[in-house]
């Protein structure tokens, strides 16, 4: 029976690591639905870059006072996450605070821990205030329905009860109050149990040592479920995101091979390609999340929903309906029904009567976007919607010639006349003369 609690223990950790496991390998699947595309390039700069802006939080700042309340959380989240390690050794061996032989070192890592576990909790409730009080515009736009408020309140209360829990495992824990040393914010809380028994402090110091472990646990495993899967995800969407100027637009290869071909005057239109060239894809643009490349459907999973793209879309503060949040959003949600089935189907991808456009994004938001790419520059972690609204729209224009009339004309006058306007092409070029 004495050894009852750390096979418990280990049964616990066993099952959330599985289960964590399980779901990663899940994602891992889904996100395979899309195209493949080579991003091997440049590894110095990829890295450059996800240290910057995954690890560094170089963007994040662009808002200061988000920005480092943020940072707060992320640091403090990080290191005093160190301890986990501690608690896994103490749960398995069912020793009581292995590390303190590392000597005064020990109380030093604690005391900072406990410093940022204050800090987290003061950052935590900034957070929830702007979210539900303050009630900032970005938080609360269309697409922000019941689920996406609720998710986020719901990490912000995980984080909450999390630092509370170490807090008040550090405060009942008697051997290492009387240690006096690492309690720097915990001598501070010890005297509320002050009138508490000793057996009755031991449960409560237990009591919280398990709802801490349990609850990283189950936040570990509640991100594949949540916005916040993004702290996983941030780092390889960094290491993978365009090294491309953002005005540069991807050409479509078998448009590019068609133009070369027109303009060699010694190319053979009827030749056979190369043995090792690849086939080109029967279909231009995307219409469904099969269509688009997994390096924008990781893109979809990592979006944190902090809405700063929306608020920076020129389009969306003049009141049209396209948000570029609502675009991951609903790229999101129909790579989940689509990889659901597929998962259920051993595989193998089922048509559902549904896709990705008019299903869930209106081609009114795909026209609305003025490519301005704002919304590429404001994300924290290197999301690119407009590529996603690109693809949506060659669909539109090359597979359903469904642009808007005044596109229509502008592109059938580029081919009859080779300007946009409606002139003759001996005078196309009058203007220059005035």
């Amino acid at each position: 029976m004495a050894y009852l609690p750390n096979f418990i223990f280990a049964l616990i950790l066993a099952y959330g690591i599985w289960f964590f496991a399980r779901n990663i390998i899940r994602l891992k699947k889904i996100i395979a639905i899309g195209r493949d595309v080579d991003l091997s390039d440049n590894k110095g700069e990829r890295w450059k870059n996800m240290a910057m802006i995954a690890l560094g939080q170089s963007k994040m700042v662009a808002r200061p006072l988000s920005g480092m309340l943020h940072i707060i959380v992320y640091i403090g989240f990080i290191i005093i996450n160190i301890e986990v390690l501690e608690i896994i050794i103490d749960g398995i061996a069912g020793t009581h605070r292995i590390f303190s032989g590392i000597g005064p070192l020990y109380g030093v890592l604690i005391g900072v821990f406990e410093v940022f576990a204050i800090l987290v909790f003061a950052a935590v409730i900034i957070f929830w205030t702007r979210r539900n009080i303050s009630r900032i515009k970005r938080f609360w736009s269309p697409e922000m329905t019941k689920w996406p408020r609720n998710d986020a309140n719901n990490i912000l209360y995980f984080e909450m009860i999390l630092m509370g829990l170490f807090l008040v495992m550090n405060a009942t824990d008697t051997p290492f109050q009387e240690m006096n040393s690492g309690n720097w914010i915990s001598q501070y809380i010890a005297p509320w149990f002050s009138s508490i028994d000793e057996g009755t402090l031991h449960y409560i110091e237990r009591t919280a040592w398990w709802l801490h472990i349990i609850g990283i646990l189950g936040f570990l495993n509640y991100l594949y479920y949540s916005k916040h899967l993004h702290i996983l995800l941030a780092f390889p969407n960094t290491y993978y995101g365009s090294l491309q100027p953002k005005g540069q637009l991807d050409n479509l290869e078998s448009v590019t091979n068609e133009v070369k071909l027109m303009m060699d005057p010694n190319a053979d239109p009827f030749a056979a390609p190369a043995d090792d060239q690849e086939a080109e894809p029967g279909k231009f643009g995307a219409s469904d999340v099969q269509d688009l490349n997994w390096l924008q459907l990781m893109n979809a999973y990592t979006c944190t929903e902090c809405g700063r793209c929306t608020s920076e879309c020129p389009a969306n503060q003049t009141g049209k309906k396209l948000s570029p949040r609502k675009i991951m959003m609903d790229t999101r949600d129909r790579l989940e029904e689509v990889g659901k089935a597929m998962l259920a189907n051993n595989g193998e991808i089922v048509d559902d009567g549904k896709q990705l456009l008019d299903d869930h994004i209106s081609r009114e938001e795909l026209w609305a976007c003025t490519s301005c790419n704002a919304c590429v520059e404001a994300c924290p972690v290197s999301i690119n919607p407009l590529s996603i609204i690109m693809d949506m729209r060659r669909y539109l224009v090359m597979e359903q010639s469904a642009a808007p009339s005044e596109l229509n004309n502008m592109m059938t006058n580029i081919e009859n006349n080779g300007a946009p306007w409606p002139y003759n092409q001996m005078d196309r070029l009058n203007w220059v003369k005035e």
